[in-house]
């Protein structure tokens, strides 16, 4: 079933004409059947999970649909094949704004949210697009060590690193050494003394090992990362906020799901899903290996939400 709507999907990879960008004026629609967009890893299942539940608990009959490539259900988002996709806030925006201006154009997405939000919306509405209120809780790069290195050196912050004069191997994405957020970042934001590069991934298995192992001092991965406990590793606050704000917003076709029943039913997980709780979901399924759909409905329920 899916296979055959990715071809579906492939088929509309261009989405609408971005001639006619500004003339997307369709009033905010209510459709009763709304397609849940995944892009296929365990957050965005989660998170898709919980908007299908919150959805037919409203009185919306529902189906999902797993597109692992931005690229593909971005569009199908615009032609209206899917009503709604979790999405981070700060990489949408950039992402929608190299598609609109050119890979080289310069990233709007910031550290602030209300400035990454202005100008996500911006872009998104004249495609057809509605992104709903962000919530409380946030993906965002983040870097950890291991706590008895945190512990002799007395760490709590990235700032504190900088301070220390220490110098650190970075298990992290090749990319790291030009992407502003890493390496260059971290250099010049807090000062820290970055000696090299161990490209081994983005919290990686292999990368959490290296910190682990003390072949590496900090390991770049995200802030709702579940297995940290499990290498020995914490996190470093990110106190300059290097970071671009990646809240969690989901983002619906106007015209099939802008509407207030749509608006209602998703806001009312702002109020209860932080970070820690979207780390400890992820857990549950990548370490106890329980169904997405599960820990969705048993969170919902625990929190309210879901009768």
């Amino acid at each position: 079933m899916l296979t055959g709507a990715f071809f579906l999907l492939a088929g509309c990879a261009t989405g609408p004409s971005l001639e006619n960008r500004g003339s997307v004026t369709a009033p905010p629609g209510d459709s009763r059947h709304l397609v849940v967009g995944s892009a296929g890893f365990t957050e965005s299942d989660l998170l898709a999970q919980m908007y299908a539940l919150l959805l037919k608990q409203a009185g919306y009959k529902t189906s999902m649909i797993t597109v692992a490539n931005r690229e593909l259900y971005e569009p199908a988002l615009e032609s209206g094949q899917i009503d709604v996709v979790p999405e981070y806030a700060a990489t949408f925006a950039d992402w929608l704004n190299a598609k609109t201006h050119g890979a080289d154009a310069r990233p709007v997405g910031s550290p602030d949210l209300g400035t990454t939000m202005t100008a996500l919306r911006a872009l998104a509405t004249p495609r057809g697009l509605t992104v709903l209120d962000p919530g409380r809780a946030v993906d965002q790069n983040a870097f950890a060590v291991s706590a008895a290195y945190a512990r002799e050196h007395h760490l709590k912050t990235l700032g504190d690193l900088g301070r220390s004069g220490l110098p650190v191997r970075l298990a992290a994405g090749d990319e790291c050494v030009q992407r502003p957020y890493c390496e260059p970042g971290l250099k010049k934001t807090y000062g820290i003394d970055v000696v090299a590069v161990d490209p081994k991934g983005v919290g990686t298995t292999q990368a959490k090992q290296a910190v682990r192992s003390g072949r590496d001092q900090m390991v770049l991965t995200t802030t709702t990362d579940a297995t940290l406990d499990e290498f020995g590793l914490v996190l470093l606050d990110d106190d300059k906020h290097l970071q671009n704000a990646d809240y969690i917003v989901p983002v619906v076709n106007r015209s099939r799901a802008g509407g207030e029943g749509v608006t209602k039913a998703l806001g009312k997980l702002n109020d209860v899903l932080t970070t820690a709780d979207l780390a400890s979901l992820n857990r549950q399924v990548d370490s106890w290996r329980r169904l997405p759909e599960d820990v969705a409905r048993t969170y919902l329920r625990d929190k309210g939400l879901l009768t």
